[in-house]
């Protein structure tokens, strides 16, 4: 009975092998097809947006709020920053970038095309070897090493256009920025950005290091990035639809299934790589700026014999990035023992059961007859497996070179989403406690206007620093052309913060400011600026050689700006206009100061900024160089409190460093007066002490000459 009720399932199962064997191609072709797609469902699924869990979420807002950084992946954030800056670094497709891309692509094509050559090749070479077919085999070789020429050349310009297309990258990227942060003529004072993000804005310590080393970092990610994604990619179609011809879909679905259960717990260990990254390089940026921090103030640092101090600091930041590299390293290394075992141990294992197959069992359409012919085969099987083994491990490593581009993506959309809102006016700055409370916070959140004129005027304009700390809650003044403003008053009582609201660098919080343009102003501070440059570059300065030729200058006029400022020597001394030095170091404080209104006499603006401009020069040269500007039409705003500059000015803003000021005209004679009343009452009242003590010591002398008596 138990035999009968078998037979059917028998003959059943015979029918069925019969009918797959007679409908195998089809099968095949059927199973190969869904391969292809399940690949590109798999690679699409690997490189898309990973949904934030609500977990977190929740960590992100609890790590802004201690001040950690926010966490960085692979998800929709990353692929709209991606794409932002995807269309600077190839705005077109008829652009360079895009065609060192298309290039780059059928390279890639080109080199997996020899590659199914080469493994074929293997196969037959490995064959006449087992068969003794000498002449067979010398064939092959030379057919080896005439493939070896193409080869070696596309492998040779695969590199070369890899870097030239993140140098592209590079290029392009690196001109948009630039053009953001130092802005142009036209931009005014909206492109001051370097400035801006600098002074009025938290959000980035060292922008030179994210325009520098980020986005060389950047470019050369997203280079390599494409190569790593679309040509393993590639390779894992060709390679196994060729092994799926070599020993059958079925069992390429089986290696799939196997490959794909162990990839997923693999990327289910893999750590935030692109958080790392992104922590890594804002550590190494801190680093930097606080080593300049050292070369920009050594003197300073000096005189005060802050050695130890800065040493610590410098110390702690380098504590804090090797800490951070230790946690990275220990997470690399448990990483690439799991990513080693999984991809080159487990997944070869597999690749030899699956090269087995066609030596074990003997599969339709495939005929191994011989020992060579399946030596051949296991051969080209074994190199096609081990490519396509390659191929996927790439893919895999790829998801960790896509983190680490989303950590480098998410500083370069920083500097130029935070560069954006510096030109939108949009800052975020650390305010002073009660910024934003009652009336201050209604000053903060308002916008007053500027207006072009001829001359300065201020109409009821708060005076506000960027951290939220109010100087003056409503300042009123007019100061024509020809009539110098002096402005005296305490530190920190709003002197400077006046001079770059009317420089364009700080917002009007309210009223309205009517004033030149920004360029119609030029300031002359304490220390002046020198520029890397030549000796005319420091008297032109920003212009260039160009610019003062198309002006009409000649350098025998500059030589006379030189002398107005008792500099003619300097020309001859340096060894000609076209010295270069670093010049804040080769001229003293003096000449500095005397460059810098030899390069205000050069300009001619409509109003010069003095920020104790002459306290480094004599008194009769400073007499000199007031007297000259005024010749020229300069209208002098002045900041200085020696009393030898009143004469020179017709106007007087006192602030007392309390939220008060006083504006009125300047009478140098009555006020000199009165200043030499007030030092000459003052040394009275010093003496005073000296009197009392005195007519003391006089009063004993005189009381025991009469004890004598």
């Amino acid at each position: 009975m138990a035999t009968s009720k078998l037979r059917p399932l028998d003959q059943r199962a015979k029918q069925l092998a019969q009918a797959y064997a007679a409908h195998r191609p089809l099968i095949q072709r059927g199973l190969t097809v869904g391969f292809v797609v399940y690949v590109l469902m798999a690679a699409y699924r690997s490189l898309a947006a990973r949904p934030i869990t609500r977990r977190e979420k929740e960590k992100d807002v609890a790590d802004r709020k201690d001040g950690k950084p926010a966490r960085v992946a692979v998800d929709a954030i990353f692929y709209q920053r991606l794409g932002v800056i995807l269309r600077i670094v190839i705005p077109s497709m008829h652009s360079k970038e895009a065609l060192l891309l298309f290039m780059h692509s059928s390279l890639l094509i080109f080199r997996t095309a020899i590659s199914l050559y080469v493994a074929a090749l293997d196969g037959k070479i490995v064959a006449s070897l087992v068969r003794g077919q000498s002449l067979q085999f010398l064939l092959n070789i030379i057919r080896w090493l005439l493939v070896a020429i193409p080869a070696t050349w596309t492998n040779s310009w695969l590199s070369y256009v890899q870097n030239k297309l993140a140098l592209a990258y590079r290029t392009r990227l690196t001109k948009e920025v630039l053009g953001m942060y130092l802005g142009d003529e036209a931009d005014g004072p909206e492109g001051k950005v370097y400035y801006k993000l600098s002074n009025l804005d938290d959000r980035i310590k060292n922008a030179d290091q994210m325009i520098t080393h980020d986005i060389q970092r950047f470019s050369t990610h997203l280079a390599v990035i494409y190569a790593n994604l679309a040509k393993p990619t590639l390779d894992v179609i060709l390679y196994n639809y060729q092994l799926s011809q070599n020993v059958g879909a079925e069992g390429l679905v089986l290696l799939t299934v196997l490959v794909q259960t162990s990839a997923a717990l693999l990327r289910a260990l893999t750590p935030s790589f692109g958080t790392y990254t992104a922590r890594s390089a804002a550590l190494a940026g801190s680093l930097r700026h606080t080593h300049s921090r050292l070369s920009e103030f050594a003197e300073e640092i000096a005189f005060f014999g802050g050695e130890e101090t800065e040493k610590r600091l410098i110390e702690r930041e380098y504590a804090e990035l090797v800490q951070h590299e230790h946690k990275v390293m220990n997470k690399r290394w448990w990483y690439g023992c799991a990513e080693e075992g999984i991809v080159k141990w487990l997944w070869g294992s597999f690749g030899l059961v699956v090269c087995a197959i066609p030596v074990f069992f003997k599969l339709p359409g495939i005929s191994n007859f011989d020992l060579g012919s399946r030596t051949e085969g296991f051969v080209t099987n074994r190199r096609l497996l081990l490519s396509s083994s390659d191929a996927i491990g790439r893919v895999m490593y790829s998801y960790k070179d896509l983190a680490e581009l989303a950590g480098y993506t998410s500083r370069v959309s920083l500097l130029l989403d935070t560069m954006s809102d510096m030109r939108k006016g949009k800052f975020e700055k650390s305010l002073v406690s009660g910024a934003t409370d009652g009336e201050n916070g209604e000053i903060l959140r308002s916008r007053g206007q500027v207006l072009l004129s001829d001359d300065i005027q201020f109409e009821s304009v708060p005076i506000v620093t960027p951290n939220g700390d109010i100087l003056l809650r409503s300042l009123t003044f007019h100061v024509k052309p020809g009539e110098h403003l002096l402005i005296v008053g305490p530190n920190g009582s709003g002197k400077s913060s006046l001079f770059r609201i009317l420089g364009g660098l700080w917002p009007v919080y309210g009223g309205i400011v009517r004033k030149p343009l920004a360029s119609d102003f030029m300031l002359i501070p304490q220390r002046p600026y020198l520029s890397l440059g030549t000796l005319r570059d420091q008297v032109i300065y920003p212009h260039s050689q160009q610019d003062m030729e198309a002006r009409g200058v000649t350098d025998a006029d500059l030589l006379a700006v030189l002398e107005r400022v008792q500099m003619g020597s300097i020309v001859e001394r340096e060894g000609g206009w076209n010295v270069a030095h670093e010049w804040r170091d080769a001229l003293s404080g003096g000449d500095k100061q005397k460059i810098a209104w030899a390069r205000l006499f050069y300009h001619r603006p409509k109003y010069a900024i003095l920020d104790e401009a002459t306290s480094l020069v004599p008194p009769d040269m400073e007499g000199t160089m007031m007297e000259q500007a005024t010749a020229l039409g300069i209208t002098l705003l002045t900041v200085s409190h020696r009393p030898s500059l009143w004469k020179y000015h017709s106007t007087i803003l006192q602030l007392d460093g309390q939220g008060g000021y006083i504006f009125t005209r300047l009478d140098a004679e009555k006020r000199l007066a009165i200043q030499e009343e007030k030092q000459d009452l003052e040394t009275k009242l010093l003496e005073v002490p000296k009197m009392k003590l005195r007519l003391a010591e006089l009063q004993l002398i005189a009381d025991a000459n009469r004890r004598s008596m």
